[in-house]
């Protein structure tokens, strides 16, 4: 059984940070009917949703992903680059404790669960503007006791890592090489986003399928010429706030007790 941890949206949506976007009116009432759909999805591929009631001084809750990495039977509570951003991570830490050992990310370091992509056994962090080497470091030293690998990877032009490359089948990986050097995922196979769409990266993997913004037509059809199963959801307006569609939830495993 997979649980996704969600919250729903704020009033305050529209006074979310922009890294690399230009700001622009948000229409909170769609992109809360955008977000419902986006459960009923996740719910429709087996996953029992969680969904966090509102933090309406938090205009960037709504992406809880940035707050904590959960792998096996833990998770890393996160320390958000971004300092407007770090009151999120109580509630969410309050949601896994029942389900997970709970570990935290501190000074000086600094890390968004987006700049995290897992394969395997190998975890790749991106060094962004919201996460640095310390933050890095101090992930490192909380997976490699539990078996992981962790690697730092640079980025350029792009919020998160997750924004540049994201798993889509257990060997394949949706990139933008514009963002992020390829090579540096070892032993992986790619799928390139249409140029035209250079956002398009960012897919989220759930069980044997691939949850994917409707907005990127021409990389959907990449990915299905490559078999995947995708499952499209609108997030138009969750874009304009640079989000996407696996900074929107947090999924784990139910582990048996």
């Amino acid at each position: 059984m997979l649980t996704a941890i969600t919250r729903k949206i704020g009033p305050s949506l529209g006074d979310c940070e922009l890294s690399h976007l230009a700001r622009e009116p948000i229409d909170v009432d769609l992109a809360a009917e955008q977000h419902a759909g986006y459960e009923k999805a996740l719910t429709s591929l087996g996953c029992n949703v969680v969904s966090l009631p509102a933090e309406p001084d938090l205009p960037d809750s709504v992406f809880v992903e940035d707050t904590a990495v959960v792998l096996g039977n833990l998770a890393v509570i996160a320390r958000p680059g971004a300092e407007s951003r770090r009151a999120e991570t109580a509630s969410v830490a309050n949601a896994l404790a029942p389900h997970r050992e709970l570990v935290s990310i501190e000074e000086p370091g600094r890390l968004d669960g987006g700049d995290v992509l897992t394969v395997g056994a190998r975890v790749y962090v991106g060094l962004s503007g919201r996460t640095n080497e310390a933050g890095a470091r101090q992930l490192r030293a909380h997976l490699m006791p539990r078996g992981y690998m962790v690697e730092a990877v640079p980025l350029r032009n792009c919020l998160h890592l997750k924004s540049a490359a994201t798993l889509v089948s257990a060997c394949l990986v949706l990139v933008n090489p514009d963002f992020v050097d390829a090579t540096a995922f070892r032993d992986m196979n790619f799928v390139h986003v249409d140029p035209s769409e250079p956002l398009a990266a960012n897919a989220l993997r759930v069980g044997g399928d691939v949850v994917f913004p409707k907005a990127y037509p021409r990389t959907l059809e990449r990915l299905l010429a490559r078999h995947i199963r995708v499952t499209p959801v609108d997030v138009s307006e969750l874009a304009k706030a640079e989000g996407g569609v696996t900074c929107c939830s947090l999924i784990l495993r139910t582990l048996g007790r």
